[in-house]
């Protein structure tokens, strides 16, 4: 039994230590804007955010966790950068097929809770480990600007 800090809310799991988070979120708690892609860490699809970074949910056993942990999925996304990362998204039309876009928002916020103006290869070196098949890049950094100038607004 594990008790996990998900979305601000305590949560009570009973799984395998080794059980990757993914598969806690996904199947446990149905939670599936946290998406699976290829289940070893290289696509980036399951990106959630532990401890305001950027995490592979894949590629993180529950065992490695703990209550003082934050979790956070894109379903309980929230604050300045959430927000205006999400404005900026639709403002810009970024999203294509949508497959990645709930880990390139998550990815997205972490990198501007840490850099708050980020240069394109800061957004670059944030972005890379989420693949994008659509190709949306140049619109990903162009939102992530914009988003940067919104969030003191």
């Amino acid at each position: 039994m594990a008790v996990l800090n998900i979305n601000g809310k305590l949560v009570k799991i009973d799984t395998e230590p080794d059980m990757p988070l993914l598969w806690v979120l996904r199947c446990d708690l149905g939670m599936t804007g946290t998406k699976f892609g290829c289940g070893v860490g290289i696509c980036g699809a399951c990106t959630v955010n532990l401890d305001d970074a950027a995490c592979l949910a894949c590629q993180t056993p529950v065992s490695s966790l703990h209550t003082q942990n934050r979790i956070v999925t894109i379903e309980g996304l929230q604050g300045r950068e959430a927000q205006a990362l999400k404005a900026a998204w639709l403002e810009l039309d970024v999203v294509q097929c949508g497959y990645c876009q709930s880990a390139q928002l998550m990815a997205a916020c972490a990198l501007l809770k840490h850099k708050p103006e980020p240069t394109d290869a800061e957004i670059d070196q944030a972005m890379t480990p989420v693949v994008c098949r659509c190709g949306t890049y140049p619109r990903v950094r162009a939102a992530i600007h914009l988003a940067a100038g919104k969030k003191g607004r």
